[in-house]
């Protein structure tokens, strides 16, 4: 793969809206509900190191936006987004499926947390895509 034929303008711009994606999700929509079943307290949300913590995952956002955009290449936007989908649903969420089954984690946890994969790579191949 020759990484000067991707679109690194489409990869930040998709990175950015799948990390926008994930404030609302673990915000508004789910951060409640999130964070009782990880045990985590609102006083140990706040002791936590916001630098680190959103550093960090728009590192690894934009890893998986690049790998993304190595697949879908210039698709278009709806097979940027079907590709995105199936990449959150069949490769993400499945992978870690396996994991909570065998960690014996809630359900309920499962589904916030691979429901977040879903969306975020189905915004990301949406952006990728659009940038053809």
């Amino acid at each position: 793969m020759d990484f000067t034929q991707l679109n690194w303008l489409a990869i930040i711009t998709a990175t950015i809206a799948g990390f926008m994606a994930g404030g609302l999700w673990y915000g508004p929509m789910f951060g409640k509900e999130w964070m009782a079943l990880n045990g985590i307290s609102a006083e140990d949300a706040r002791k936590a190191s916001k630098a680190k913590l959103f550093g960090i995952t728009l590192v690894l956002t934009f890893i998986a936006a690049a790998s993304l955009a190595m697949f879908i290449g210039k698709l278009g936007w709806q097979d940027g987004l079907f590709y995105g989908f199936l990449t959150g649903l069949t490769f993400v969420a499945t992978a870690t499926g396996i994991n909570y089954v065998f960690e014996g984690k809630p359900l309920k946890l499962w589904c916030i947390n691979a429901g977040y994969q879903v969306l975020l790579f189905s915004v990301m191949g949406l952006v990728i895509g659009a940038w053809h």
